[in-house]
């Protein structure tokens, strides 16, 4: 994203429009290198001091805004701008926002910031939420709002040990670093991700490529919902941040061609990797349908991962994803497990992508794989 700015101009001295243009991205330019700079002195004299307050735990390599437009009145005006930034240590391209700044004037015709907010239809940015405290571990940056650095540093343990474990499973090939966010309650996590909140109730966690953003820089965040989470015992906190660890690895493997219960069954798969769990335990709900004689005949599709769905529903659709990936793994191995992921994503698009894969990296059809999957289930579940 180029950080200068091109104005048409009209004559010798532009339009008015223009020139509020270009006195507002100089004071947001200034705004910037002073948060960089931290200067809480040069931060103020640009306008409210409040951002400054609750952002200066956030550890930065970046912070640049581009103005898109500026609309003035009598007494001010009101500006939007894509607000670039980076983690530093962690993000390897930045994380757009948009935003919508209030500005007024001040008493020599200047300008000055009154208030940063997200724009309209954008989710929140985590200091939108309040101060932010943060916590970074040996693989892990833990960031929350509410939290005392004692929570987070659990949150942070949990990570630190979460990203081994997927490399171990995966291979090396990715950032080996893990940005976890953690909201005061479920309602800030669906502000987070601009989406209602009961999307999320029950979820325990979802890994999101640039929350809050537009989704196309590989900025991962792990955003937990602390009301489920807390709920967990130990051995499911684990496995739930592990979980989505995976899907921070995998991101770059996982594309459109990518159905869901191979990526959610693939991350289930490596985070119940070496805690012991049997299959039963690990899929009570699937195994009661099986019990009952309700045993699956397919694959999930993508609709039967919808949050919104019935919990028992979709608790057994990731059940049935990492049934999938631990059978290829137990019957082809776990490196031909990787390879198959690997060559889904790699498919140009979804058709033919999963039947292409099976039968250059498997060996096999989707009738014989769902097959012998059946009868996997069945097994292991009776």
């Amino acid at each position: 994203m180029g950080l200068g700015l091109l104005l048409p101009l009209a004559g010798c001295g532009g339009t008015q429009a223009d020139s509020a243009r270009t006195e507002v991205q100089q004071l947001l330019d200034r705004r910037s290198a002073a948060l960089m700079d931290h200067d809480e002195t040069a931060y103020g004299a640009t306008g409210s001091r409040t951002e400054y307050t609750w952002l200066r735990a956030l550890p930065l390599a970046s912070w640049t805004y581009r103005v898109t437009d500026v609309r003035t009145s009598p007494s001010g005006a009101t500006a939007d701008a894509d607000l670039s930034y980076r983690v530093a240590g962690y993000d390897r391209a930045p994380v757009d926002a948009r935003r919508t700044l209030t500005l007024g004037r001040t008493a020599d015709g200047g300008w000055y910031v009154s208030s940063d907010k997200p724009a309209e239809q954008a989710g929140q940015q985590l200091w939108d939420q309040g101060p932010v405290t943060a916590v970074e571990g040996a693989h892990s940056l833990v960031l929350g709002t509410g939290r005392t650095a004692a929570e987070l540093r659990r949150y942070a343990t949990l990570a630190d040990h979460a990203v081994p474990a997927v490399s171990r499973a995966w291979g090396t090939r990715w950032s080996r670093h893990v940005v976890v966010l953690v909201p005061r309650s479920l309602a800030d996590m669906a502000e987070l991700l601009g989406s209602p909140a009961a999307n999320y109730r029950g979820i325990a966690a979802v890994t999101t490529g640039e929350a809050g953003g537009s989704g196309q820089a590989p900025a991962d965040r792990v955003v937990v919902n602390p009301e489920a989470y807390a709920v967990l015992g130990d051995l499911g906190k684990q496995v739930v941040l592990t979980h989505e660890t995976t899907h921070v690895a995998t991101r770059a493997d996982t594309t459109a061609a990518t159905p869901l219960w191979l990526s959610e069954g693939y991350a289930d798969w490596i985070g119940y990797l070496d805690t012991g769990r049997t299959p039963t335990e690990a899929a009570p709900e699937l195994t009661r349908a099986v019990r009952d004689g309700h045993a699956p005949a397919a694959l999930p599709t993508d609709k039967d991962f919808g949050f919104t769905s019935d919990p028992t529903e979709l608790a057994q659709a990731y059940e049935r994803g990492w049934l999938a990936c631990r059978m290829i793994a137990d019957h082809w191995g776990a490196a031909r497990l990787d390879a198959f992921y690997r060559a889904v994503g790699a498919h140009e698009q979804r058709a033919g992508a999963v039947e292409d894969a099976l039968r250059k990296v498997l060996g096999t059809t989707t009738g014989a794989f769902t097959e012998r999957w059946r009868e996997y289930v069945r097994t292991q579940l009776a």
